[in-house]
């Protein structure tokens, strides 16, 4: 079927006319930053309102003036988005679009490593593998564990907060020192006994030919600022794009600065409002400082917003106009037709999560889809007491913002295997696998990997001793074994299948719920074929696991109708047409934590403001006027102090009642 394309009156830089009928289909501001060519510029993409359309079509656009594709690059921080907007701007043009680089900061600095390698690096090493946070904190305790300076020692910082430490460190450009005192003041004392393991974890990953996600940055950043690979770069890639610059953190800031320099042509997209990941490293000053960084820097305001009321809309700005420093920003809505918000004050949790659940059973019988409601919350634990209730109801929920698929015990188990067949010196994989057979504990373990290192391929001979007793030699054989057949398998689904066999009764041993999880192994194996080389499957395992949680894939039920509730966090970037938010007290949100610090405090008034965002038609916000505290019994709950500003006729306040003497009634608006 022939493909139908508007043709333009526009004319292009070459002074043909554009294919594309830009003028026809963007708004004015959309236009603006799709038709930006030269230089610097900082597009305030507000939410709802077209920035993956805007970025899509002026990757259409350059590509249609006879700018080469390969020359664009556009990061993103998923993979799957930049994949989306490369594909749509495909079907907007033509295959040349396919030729745009894109990706994450993580998978294009893995691309740049495979190209330029690591300068000085042994070509006898060992290949580069990269690890993802759970084997990276599996290193750090490898390392602790080999610390003499805490022994006997009853209290440390565990494997988990040392990597928080030092990834900290790295991402916010900070000495580990000032992070300590900053956030982990409890181990000030420890300081240089904790810098010394931190450098013998940097050490055994060069060592081993380890990249944990903090290493593709420093590289990156290093190749932009390297005398033979930087100017290299900066020539390929003379139109650079980034998406969410509000998530960027202090080191990917500086990456940009060197892949484009201060004049350069890049276009950096994002929305200071809704910046709330400050504990991944983010800094929202990184998108205030964008004027200043670059040289005669453009800002475009894309402020005309496609998803939600008007109604709604001036009950989010009101919000973020009490915000410090901020953008001058104002929503507008294509539909200013709509209900008013409503603030609903509930007896107690209780009854803030019947009135959720009898709300949400109205829409469905008015005829909303219950894929179009959500509920957020501050925290997951803030929506227990709400998944009884809708439990007892019958209505099907899935929650999100749970553990990652790939970080499950049982697929690190299967992965742990897949990983020795390309790198058998890999130390954290054998302490994994070791341990789960029969008759081998932890000082069998490090007795075995001492051998297996010993020699140039542990796979070479598998009928040894291992420096162990005969028992434990002989189940570590039949283990070696069964990886060294596995290497000699090229295709990464036959593979992966040859090792998830083996584990399969170490699967029925260790877990009651062997089935599910066989379910989950599966899976993984049909992600496998979809790759033409093992290592090529493990890099991107690492650098873009599947952010689902178990429960949440179930192929029988994949058209099943659900109600979605999530943390705020994990929805962003998403919308519903009803969207509920329950404990919207102060103390919730803004979280009591969050005290502490004038720029905390900020970001849960972006939470609260990214969540209102997210609803399309109808927004319920809900605060139980009693609220139970585990050392201070109940204590009067109050609404949140950013509700302070906005004025009741914006957003109406309800008293839920019930009559006295009967659990089944359900509470009444008044």
């Amino acid at each position: 079927m022939r493909k139908l394309v508007l043709k333009s009156t526009a004319l292009a830089a070459t002074g043909r006319a554009y294919r594309i009928a830009y003028e026809q289909v963007l708004n004015e501001q959309q236009l603006r930053a799709v038709m930006h060519t030269d230089g610097p510029a900082l597009v305030l993409a507000g939410a709802g309102t077209g920035k993956t359309r805007t970025l899509t079509y002026r990757v259409a656009r350059l590509v249609e003036d006879g700018i080469d594709p390969s020359s664009i690059l556009l990061l993103t921080f998923t993979r799957k988005a930049a994949g989306e907007m490369i594909r749509r701007a495909s079907a907007l043009l033509d295959g040349r679009c396919e030729r745009v680089a894109g990706g994450t900061f993580h998978a294009f600095a893995w691309t740049l490593l495979r190209r330029f390698g690591v300068q000085g690096r042994d070509a006898a090493a060992p290949p580069m593998q990269i690890l993802d946070q759970s084997d990276a904190e599996d290193v750090m305790s490898l390392v602790r564990s080999r610390s003499e300076a805490i022994r006997g020692r009853k209290r440390f910082a565990n494997k988990s907060t040392l990597h928080d430490m030092y990834s900290k460190s790295v991402n916010m450009s900070k000495p580990l020192a000032d992070v300590i005192a900053e956030q982990f003041p409890q181990f000030v004392d420890d300081t240089q006994t904790i810098a010394e393991i931190i450098r013998r974890y940097c050490a055994y990953k060069h060592e081993n030919g380890l990249f944990d996600y903090d290493d593709l940055l420093l590289y990156l950043l290093a190749m932009t600022r390297d005398a033979s690979i930087g100017p290299v770069l900066r020539a390929q890639y003379r139109h650079v794009m980034v998406d969410e610059y509000q998530d960027t953190n202090n080191l990917q800031h500086q990456i940009i600065l060197g892949l484009a320099g201060k004049a350069g042509n890049v276009m950096v997209v994002g929305d200071d409002a809704q910046s709330i990941y400050s504990f991944r490293g983010s800094n929202v000053r990184n998108i205030h400082q964008v004027p200043e960084t670059f040289d005669s820097c453009q800002i475009i305001r894309l402020e005309q917003n496609y998803r939600s009321s008007q109604q709604i809309l001036d009950l989010c700005n009101t919000i973020i106009e009490g915000a410090a420093g901020m953008f001058d920003k104002k929503l507008r809505s294509t539909t200013p037709d709509g209900e008013l918000p409503m603030l609903v004050s509930s007896v107690n949790e209780r009854q803030q999560s019947q009135f959720i659940v009898q709300q949400i059973l109205e829409l469905r019988e008015s005829g909303v889809p219950l894929g179009e409601i959500a509920v957020l919350v501050r925290s997951g634990f803030l929506s227990f007491d709400l998944e009884i209730e809708l439990q007892k109801a019958n209505v099907p929920f899935r929650k999100f913002g749970g553990l990652r698929f790939a970080e499950a015990a049982h697929i690190k188990d299967v992965i742990a295997r897949l990983r020795l067949t390309e790198n058998p010196r890999d130390v954290v994989s054998w302490h994994r696998i070791l341990l789960q057979l029969e008759g081998v504990g932890q000082k069998t373990a490090e007795q075995v990997i001492d051998a297996l290192l010993a020699v140039p391929d542990p796979f070479a001979e598998v009928e040894r001793s291992y420096g162990v007793g005969p028992r434990a030699a002989s189940v570590v054989a039949t283990q070696v074994s069964t990886l060294a057949r596995a290497r000699a398998v090229a295709s990464p689904e036959q593979r992966m299948r040859m090792l998830a066999d083996d584990y399969h009764a170490v699967l029925q041993a260790k877990y009651d719920d062997a089935p599910k999880r066989w379910k989950d192994i599966e899976t993984v194996i049909g992600i496998a074929g979809r790759y033409g080389s093992v290592s090529d499957f493990l890099a991107d395992i690492a650098l873009e696991p599947p952010t689902d949680s178990l429960d949440d894939i179930d192929p029988d039920d994949a058209e099943q109708e659900f109600v979605t509730v999530s943390t705020i966090h994990s929805a962003k970037g998403l919308e519903w047409n009803s969207v509920f938010l329950p404990w919207v007290n102060e103390g919730r949100l803004p979280s009591a934590r969050s005290a502490e610090s004038e720029e905390s405090l900020e970001e849960e008034r972006r939470l609260l403001y990214v969540a209102a965002t997210r609803a399309k038609r109808r927004l319920t916000l809900v605060f139980p006027a009693v609220m139970f505290e585990w050392q201070q019994s109940d204590v009067l709950g109050r609404p949140s102090r950013f509700l302070d500003v906005v004025p009741r006729e914006m957003l109406p306040q309800f008293y839920l009642t019930e009559e006295a003497g009967s659990d089944a009634d359900l509470p009444r608006l008044e």
